[in-house]
């Protein structure tokens, strides 16, 4: 029976990273997909603090988690929020023609 060490978590959190920095690369067009990219970076980090408060038998890693969640529950919330408008007034998501946010 093989038993997970730290090095698994570890590489499973660096290519969930990885695929969200790949996510955000290749596609720059449609903003849910960039705001799901965002939020699996975080799970990703997540994932890494998890793994070393357990193996180095501290709790402020996981209670560190709980505040990134929230700050990621209301990155969304207020996301989400913007897109909808965004939605609302032009009819279109897509990044490239979002030039009303100019100042």
């Amino acid at each position: 029976m093989m038993t997970l060490t730290l090095g698994h978590f570890l590489s499973l959190g660096a290519m969930l990273f990885a695929l969200s920095v790949i996510g955000i690369f290749l596609n720059r067009k449609n903003l849910i997909v960039l705001l799901m990219a965002i939020e699996l970076m975080l799970l990703a980090v997540n994932m890494n603090f998890v793994a070393f408060s357990h193996y180095l038998g501290d709790m402020h890693g996981q209670v560190f988690v709980f505040f990134i969640l929230t700050v990621a529950a209301a990155e969304s919330a207020i996301g989400l929020a913007i897109l909808v408008l965004l939605f609302r007034n032009q009819r279109n998501i897509n990044v490239d023609e979002l030039n009303s946010l100019k100042g």
